[in-house]
């Protein structure tokens, strides 16, 4: 997802300039000039948040988006249809808690490996165009999947290569897909239509897994493999019948030698996107291993089983959805506010690694789960405000490497010091992440010796890194 403005406060990009057709007419753009930061970063104190530009749902009244986001409801609940499917399945082929984490990996690795590239073709294609096609590879493997499993042929490298081909797809069909927001919905609505998303991908979160329940009790685990691989349908008829006319879209990036090198090179000297980057990767490396660390707290903290587990994901995953709609509503964005939020989140899951009940740990996951999707929201919406529209796909695949891509190496981690220093300190372990990286972003606000409010040519105020209203 992208906000379609000029850059705020960073270097400009390395690419040729090209004329922005993507900010509508109605759309008053951010006082933001691209001049280079040749110093360390200045704090302005942040401004004032914005009363909310058209409430909760302000994004929905796009049509594109909304079509958009209505097929995303069916394909998510496909996906955590699958992904509960996935791991009965492995089991089911009599494979051991290892390889289930390997072919966990073998999902991910790819957005680790190749999630950069994913983002320079992203940037190189018509997204609408791109997205359809990771759209036909994603559903083609769910329907191997389902195939396989109905026909009893399933072997585990077969599983496995599968679960590849889908984490190459996702790892063009990340940055493409949270670029491509911003293309249907300009910048005044795009901080609102990422929350929105996160709150739909939560909410089937809930929804999917019960679904897959009652599927894998009827029919087996084919059935939801055959579900995913239709449910892609719904997307790939939102882009089909999409207003490309009301689109606001960006003439794609030219081919040139050194375009991976120069989007890392502008990332690592632009404070507004390398801190909320570093940020990420620590939380997501540490922060979000939930699937690892929650059923041991289940089982060995509270001597439960895996009802308890479902209690505890329902329970963050009810806590995402009503924050994510809390946090719709509001319009700030920036490094500090990033900070706030990481360091709440850090707060919270102490309190849940703290819980001596069962009834109390499931009070704290809903807190869990209301500021995890504030820290994700509101990082997405500061980096894609922060990235020069030619190198959007590229810091955003960057994003999805340190959200997704760190899972095989961060799993491994929470894992281990779960299973030697008891379950509690997995929670302790993602609080301590958390508050590092709360504690770096807010270090990185102290402000210079020159400080003050820095001007562009145009005699206009330089967006602060401490934060801003995004209307």
């Amino acid at each position: 997802m992208s906000l379609q403005v000029d850059s705020p406060g960073r270097p400009p990009a390395t690419e040729p300039d090209r004329p922005d057709t993507g900010t509508s007419a109605t759309t008053a753009p951010l006082a933001i000039t691209a001049e280079p930061i040749t110093a360390e970063p200045t704090t302005a104190e942040p401004t004032t948040a914005a009363p909310p530009n058209g409430g909760t749902f302000a994004a929905l009244r796009i049509p594109n988006f909304r079509l958009f986001l209505a097929g995303q409801v069916v394909s998510l609940c496909g996906t955590w249809m699958q992904t509960i499917a996935l791991g009965w399945l492995v089991l089911s082929l009599g494979a051991s808690g290892t390889a289930l984490g390997l072919v966990t990996a073998a999902q991910f690795l790819p957005v680790l490996l190749f999630g950069p590239y994913g983002g320079l073709i992203a940037d190189r294609t018509n997204r609408r165009h791109l997205l359809t096609v990771t759209q036909i590879g994603s559903g083609l493997a769910a329907l191997a999947l389902g195939v396989l499993d109905l026909t009893g042929t399933a072997r585990l490298w077969m599983v496995a290569v599968a679960a590849a081909l889908i984490g190459l797809c996702n790892a063009v069909d990340n940055p493409a897909r949270q670029s491509f927001v911003q293309e249907m919905v300009g910048s005044d609505h795009l901080p609102n239509a990422i929350t929105l998303n996160s709150v739909t991908m939560n909410a089937a979160r809930i929804v999917g897994p019960a679904i897959a329940g009652v599927v894998i009790l009827a029919v087996g685990t084919a059935g939801c493999f055959l579900f995913n691989a239709a449910s892609f349908g719904a997307v790939l008829v939102a882009l089909h019948r999409m207003d490309t006319s009301a689109l606001h879209e960006r003439p794609p990036v030219h081919r040139a030698p050194g375009q991976l090198r120069a989007g890392f090179a502008y990332v690592r000297r632009t404070p507004a996107l390398r801190i909320p980057l570093i940020m990420m990767l620590v939380i997501g490396a540490l922060s979000y291993e939930f699937q690892v660390v929650l059923p041991l707290v289940a089982r060995e903290t509270f001597g439960g089983n895996a009802a308890t587990y479902s209690l505890m994901t329902s329970a963050m995953g009810a806590g995402a959805v009503i924050g994510g709609l809390l946090v719709a509503r509001r319009r700030r964005i920036g490094v500090r506010p990033l900070g706030l939020i990481a360091a709440a989140f850090g707060i919270v899951l102490l309190l849940a690694a703290a819980a001596p009940t069962l009834e109390l740990e499931l009070a704290a996951m809903v807190l869990v789960g209301g500021t995890s999707v504030a820290f994700i929201s509101t990082g997405n919406a500061t980096v894609q405000l922060s990235a020069d529209p030619a190198m959007r796909g590229r810091v955003m695949a960057l994003w999805s490497v340190a959200f997704l891509g760190t899972t095989p190496l961060g799993g491994p981690i929470a894992g281990w010091v779960a299973q030697t220093f008891g379950a509690r300190s997995g929670l302790v372990l993602a609080a301590a992440a958390a508050l590092v990286a709360a504690g770096f972003a807010l270090a990185s606000l102290r402000p210079s010796p020159a400080a003050g409010p820095h001007r562009s040519a145009g005699g206009r105020d330089r967006l602060p890194l401490g934060g801003h209203s995004a209307s």
